[in-house]
Formats: C-alpha cells, structure tokens, sequence
C-alpha cells in the first residue's frame, strides 16, 4: 500500500500541471496555452484520545484562477491577461502593499 505523503505528491504534481496550463489548444491556426494561479493544500491527523482511544481526520482543498493565456501566432508569443482576474489577484496585494508602507512611513517618522 503506497503511503500517504506518496500519494499526496502525485496527486499535486499531477494537479498542478493540468489545472494552471492545461493543453495547448489550436484555433485556426493560433495557438493558445491556458495559465491559472493554482492553490492547494492536505492535511491530516491520528490519535488516541482518553476516553474513546479512537481517532483520526483529515482532508484536502484547491481552487484555480484563471489569470490568462499564451497566445502563439506566426513567430511571435505574447500572453493576454484576463483583466478580472488579474484585478481579483491584484486589489488585495495594492491594498496590503498600501498598508505596509503607511506603517514602514510612520514608524520613520517617530
């Protein structure tokens, strides 16, 4: 029987290369390779406790944003953002990078 964290590596080798690229796909005679920002993450447990000396659990999440796609035509590659995902990644690190340096500002100014 493989062992956990085994099988764990493979399903996210496996998850993380079809879910943020994908296949590249030809329409008339364009190329397109999908790219996604991909987050996952497993955990689990076992354990006696007093009274049941019984225990276990566990589990496992993702979620995949699309941010874009490569676009191959003729000679040349550029990549196409999709604008909504990129303004669904990008608010919150303006507003955390906003927050941040208003506290690196006042700490200098003291």
């Amino acid at each position: 029987m493989t062992s956990l964290p085994e099988k764990l590596a493979e399903i996210s080798r496996s998850a993380g290369v079809k879910t943020a690229y994908g296949d590249p796909v030809q329409v008339d005679g364009i190329s397109l390779v999908p790219v996604a920002l991909v987050y996952y993450g497993f955990g689990g447990g076992e354990g006696d406790s007093a009274e049941s000396g019984k225990g276990s659990g566990g589990g496992g999440g993702g979620m995949s944003l699309p941010i874009g796609a490569y676009v191959k035509s003729g000679g040349s590659l550029r990549f196409e953002p999709n604008v909504i995902s990129l303004l669904a990644v990008g608010i919150p690190f303006v507003w955390v990078a906003g927050k941040a340096i208003a506290r690196v500002i006042r700490a200098l100014k003291r």
